[in-house]
């Protein structure tokens, strides 16, 4: 069934706490809100609700309706939230509850509930301009805290949703949970349209019953409970909700068997944890994407993988590398960024690459964190930093050496790790790094990197220069001892 053009597979189910829907009301309400959307006048639709049917069925409505949708990140701060309004010239808003947009004093109000929404209004004098034919604007904190908006066509959305669907239909699967907000473009596109298109069902709890607290905590427990229940036969993770689903079944905890594909992305993963992960019974698929094409851009699938890669590059997509080793993609691609009218056809990620002779791609790092040491060698720290996290001893690590004679890591310990367990796991990931890119010496965070503490994006990206800024007076003193220590009979 076709509804604008969003193809809606036959069978689809989509599952919420008040109960599920099949396909034909999905239809129906989606119909129903590109109707309203169209009714309204509505230019740009922000939409601020947790993960349900509802959010789907008003996200697809847009879609229909020819209306740029702007998903708003619910962890997103209240300064971030007024920016994206302000800055999409977002004139309606679906949300639940209304309060805090209300509250930002940004001129909305209140005028009516749809669809298990509230939809609050307000005139937008001087719109900015949006590229033509945008059909999906996604911001992303990335490692500043002003977000950026990715504008995104509906032919590159509804490309890699379909080409996702063909790639996993061998595997048959019929239940897919959405564990990752739907603000975040990879559950949104790569997850419940790819499953909708299919004919699955899609179950969407709140990020409360995953185990994501409001305080930005995460309790594993809750994630472990929520896959007993549902029973899904696909998820998508972060590196550190994978992580934790391999310790908890390290530690004699039970996984649904149901599970056949569980992709993960969004940050390095390294392949030590997805050989833990398989042998746990967790079936991990490392790939890789960017929001400016439409998320997923290489994925290792079953049959066509390669440990340590990103997979190979998805047919629609086309990837080289440049002369500097930076990855380079064309072939569906974003429209442009607000308030940049052009983009060159193929984006240039920012992150280092190379391809194996058999077309899998294996990313290395962020370009732009590449340092400099004193010796004058360049480390990229996602080197080091995801041989560390290969530990259960640790949680997160990042690591500094700009103009620095040795590597400093600022770790975090899993609870009750002693120093013991941390030394052991640095000299198990120095053995697999060149001298230059060793850890010399190590300090203990005094606190997770979180959003909380501006340490962190919400989704888990470091933010090196908070991080430096709250341990680097310490880098001289820590290498300084590790090098006495070293040196003592």
């Amino acid at each position: 069934m076709t509804v604008g053009r969003f193809s809606i597979g036959d069978g689809c189910v989509v599952e919420g706490v008040r109960g599920a829907i099949g396909f034909r009301a999905l239809a129906k309400h989606v119909a129903g809100w590109r109707d309203y959307l169209v009714a309204h006048d509505v230019r740009v639709l922000g939409l601020l609700a947790e993960n349900s049917p509802e959010w789907l069925t008003c996200d697809l409505g847009a879609r229909a309706a020819g209306v740029a949708c702007v998903p708003l990140p619910p962890f997103f701060s209240d300064g971030q939230l007024a920016h994206v309004l302000d800055t999409a010239s977002i004139d309606t808003v679906a949300v639940s509850p209304a309060q805090r947009i209300i509250a930002l004093d940004r001129g909305f109000k209140a005028i009516q509930t749809h669809a298990g929404l509230t939809v609050v209004q307000r005139i937008v004098k001087r719109p900015e301009a949006i590229p033509a034919g945008t059909g999906k604007i996604t911001f992303t904190s990335g490692s500043t805290g002003t977000p950026k908006g990715v504008c995104l066509g509906d032919e590159a959305v509804m490309s890699l949703a379909a080409v996702l669907r063909e790639a996993l239909e061998p595997l048959r699967i019929r239940r897919h949970l959405s564990v990752m907000p739907y603000a975040m473009l990879l559950e949104n596109v790569a997850g419940a349209y790819a499953a909708i298109m299919a004919g699955a069902t899609v179950i969407a709890p709140p990020m409360s019953e995953i185990g994501f607290a409001t305080d930005g905590r995460f309790e594993p427990e809750r994630l472990l409970q929520c896959l007993q229940q549902s029973q899904p036969e696909s998820l998508i993770l972060l590196p550190e909700l994978l992580k934790a689903l391999v310790e908890m079944r390290e530690s004699g905890a039970r996984l649904p068997t149901s599970l056949k594909f569980v992709a993960v992305g969004g940050g390095r993963v390294g392949a030590q944890l997805v050989e833990r992960a398989r042998a746990s019974g967790i079936p991990a698929f490392e790939g890789y994407g960017l929001s400016e094409c439409a998320s997923v851009v290489s994925l290792n699938l079953p049959g066509a993988e390669r440990a340590g890669s990103a997979g190979r590059p998805l047919p629609h997509q086309r990837v080289r590398i440049a002369n500097d080793g930076e990855i380079c993609v064309a072939g569906n691609s974003m429209l442009g960024y607000l308030g940049c009218a052009v983009v060159e056809r193929a984006i240039a990620t920012g992150d280092l690459g190379e391809f194996d002779s058999d077309g899998f791609l294996y990313v290395r790092g962020r370009k732009k964190n590449q340092f400099i040491t004193s010796f004058g060698r360049n480390v990229n720290p996602e080197w080091p930093e995801a041989l560390l996290l290969q530990s259960p001893a640790l949680r997160q690590a990042a690591v500094f050496g700009e103009a620095l004679p040795g590597n400093v890591a600022v770790l975090v310990p899993s609870p009750g790790e002693a120093d013991a367990a941390i030394e052991q796991a640095i000299t198990h990931a120095n053995q697999e790094l060149p001298g230059y890119a060793h850890v010399s010496a190590w300090l203990r965070a005094s606190a997770p990197f979180s959003a909380a503490n501006g340490q962190a994006t919400a989704n888990g990206r470091l933010k090196r220069a908070a991080i430096e800024s709250a341990y680097g007076g310490r880098f001289q003193d820590v290498l300084r001892e590790a090098t006495c220590h070293e040196s003592q009979p």
